[in-house]
């Protein structure tokens, strides 16, 4: 099993908007993709809120392939999408995991 981790500063004017967004349609989205089977989102506590709160969005793929076939096909399209509707309102930065245990 794989994880790909996103963490995502928010800014408080866009906050409301963004975690609709990321509840109803882009997670939804990054399952309908084949490549993840579930996802979980988390919200960082004890992190300095002032310019907005800090999530994490973990998505679980079944295989490195999978995960793979998501960066081949998917990522450019996704992150493109979501750069120009959030712009300079966020920093994100991705990592994967591996499951050892």
């Amino acid at each position: 099993m794989f994880i790909y981790n996103v963490t995502t500063k928010v800014s408080w004017n866009i906050h409301d908007a963004w975690l609709k967004c990321m509840q109803q349609e882009y997670m939804p989205a990054m399952i309908a993709t084949g490549c993840f089977i579930k996802y979980q989102l988390s919200k960082l506590q004890e992190q300095n809120e002032e310019e907005g709160p800090t999530y994490v969005v973990q998505y679980f793929a079944e295989s490195k392939a999978l995960y793979n076939r998501y960066i081949e096909f998917y990522a450019d399209v996704f992150r493109k999408e979501y750069a120009e509707k959030w712009g300079n309102n966020l920093v994100d930065f991705r990592t994967l995991l591996e499951v050892i245990e």
